[in-house]
């Protein structure tokens, strides 16, 4: 009796060492296929994706010096220029006492020493 449940364990070893074996052979055939995969299609989109950032970043690099550099500089001198024609008109127009230019107070809300 227990010659014929020893035989059996071995034969049970033995188909699942099989089993095992298929498996691993099957496991190893799609580790290949997905290096290939790498290799040969992933790859080159990245190449493709390093190059198309590098072209962008050219872009932003020329637009960048050469577009709103200049509209910076322009707008910074049409700011300047507004507020010296704001700041001569305001010199003309307001006098002591008016509404645009009120007497300085000292510091109680009222206008006497």
């Amino acid at each position: 009796m227990t010659a014929t449940i020893r035989d059996i364990a071995i034969i049970v070893l033995a188909l699942e060492s099989v089993v095992i074996g298929a498996i691993l052979i099957i496991l190893t055939i799609q580790v290949w296929q997905l290096v290939r995969l790498l290799r040969h299609e992933i790859k080159p989109i990245l190449e493709s994706t390093q190059e198309t950032v590098g072209t962008v970043r050219g872009t932003a690099n020329f637009l960048g010096h050469h577009l709103v550099n200049p509209v910076v500089r322009v707008a910074g001198y049409a700011s300047g220029v507004r507020q010296a024609v704001r700041t001569l008109a305001g010199f003309r127009r307001s006098s002591p006492g008016s509404p645009d230019n009120p007497p300085p107070t000292n510091g109680r809300g009222t206008g006497e020493p």
